[in-house]
């Protein structure tokens, strides 16, 4: 099925139908219940997180050039905003820029151009901002979406069709590209079945599709599943936010110590040694399909582009990274000081 989503998306296809129209009613009438639970909270909107990281590291460590900082955006929706948390450091850009600096011992430069609400046809207004000075391209974008595109029921070939021309685009530039792919709704405590199921399904079917898009353009994923985790199915009343459907400062610590390996990787941060699949962990080259699957039913999996094509198309590299501790961002030098209101 993500198969035919991603083909779809890419020769044009329309949009793939996932219900029979027998459970369209108890459907309606199980959204409409949700509804009066999740998203009611108290949820502000996001802080503003931008600036410049790791500022006590040297600009250049055993060489007389003065280097730039590192120019992380992040792109999306209002996870990869942050919204759901009171300040600027517990959002995933704030903690993947800080992670990023301590890895790197070079400091960050944070733009966020995330919009919460936003779906994936927004991606092309969030792009040209990321691109409009062609003398600050970025060296990494970490996209989030998919959500808003599942609970609006935008037909997936053209959810997938918006990412993979976001991230060829962002590609084209010279931009290295981490997508954290669509989580898993069916996560979300007040969601009762047969929603549940549906929402699971569906989530995840989108994020295989959108592993297959990206790969395909030459970024990489890191699929969010439940949440970014088994924590949130473990722990849902401390892991989302007040409004039952963001995260909280906990989950999106949790969500950034997934993703940073990879954007680490992608930078060629990563000890080399980290880059071979490790048979231990069921890491391994795959048919990008494949991949993709086994990915969107495993939170925090990575799925690269490795071989243009074998008997059964492209390949993937699946990675089962270690999760790495964040610096803390009170103590680390990787922080950025709270805007002032």
């Amino acid at each position: 099925m993500a198969r035919r989503i991603a083909a779809g998306a890419a020769y044009g296809g329309g949009g793939i139908g996932l219900v029979g129209a027998a459970a369209v009613g108890l459907l309606l009438a199980e959204v409409q219940m949700a509804k009066r639970h999740v998203g009611n909270g108290h949820s502000p909107h996001p802080p503003s997180a931008d600036g410049l990281y790791g500022w006590g590291y040297p600009r250049s460590r055993g060489s007389e050039s003065d280097e730039p900082p590192l120019r992380l955006t992040m792109l999306g929706d209002s996870t990869a905003a942050g919204q759901g948390v009171h300040r600027s450091r517990q959002t995933p850009g704030s903690l993947l820029a800080s992670g990023l600096a301590a890895v790197a011992e070079r400091p960050v430069e944070l733009r966020v151009v995330a919009l919460p609400g936003a779906q994936s046809d927004d991606l092309d207004r969030q792009v040209a901002l990321t691109l409009e000075d062609q003398r600050q391209v970025p060296d990494i974008c970490v996209i989030m979406i998919g959500a808003n595109d599942v609970t609006h029921r935008m037909p997936a070939t053209r959810s997938v069709r918006h990412l993979a021309a976001a991230v060829r685009r962002l590609r084209t530039a010279g931009a290295e590209v981490v997508v954290g792919t669509c989580p898993d709704l069916g996560t979300i405590e007040p969601v009762q079945q047969p929603l549940r199921w549906l929402a699971r399904r569906t989530s995840r079917q989108l994020a295989a599709a959108q592993t297959i898009g990206v790969v395909e353009q030459g970024g990489r994923t890191v699929s969010l599943g439940d949440l970014l985790g088994p924590e949130f199915a473990a722990n849902p009343r401390e892991l989302f936010g007040p409004d039952n459907y963001h995260p909280s400062a906990e989950g999106y610590a949790t969500a950034a110590m997934a993703v940073l390996p990879t954007v680490c990787a992608a930078l060629g941060l990563w000890p080399a040694e980290e880059e071979r699949p490790d048979a231990s962990r069921r890491e391994g080259f795959l048919p990008v399909a494949r991949a993709a699957a086994e990915a969107a039913s495993e939170a925090g999996t990575e799925v690269t582009a490795a071989l243009p094509t074998g008997p059964r198309g492209p390949w993937a590299l699946l990675k089962r990274r270690r999760r790495r501790r964040l610096p803390t961002p009170e103590a680390a030098p990787a922080t950025a000081p709270e805007p002032t209101t």
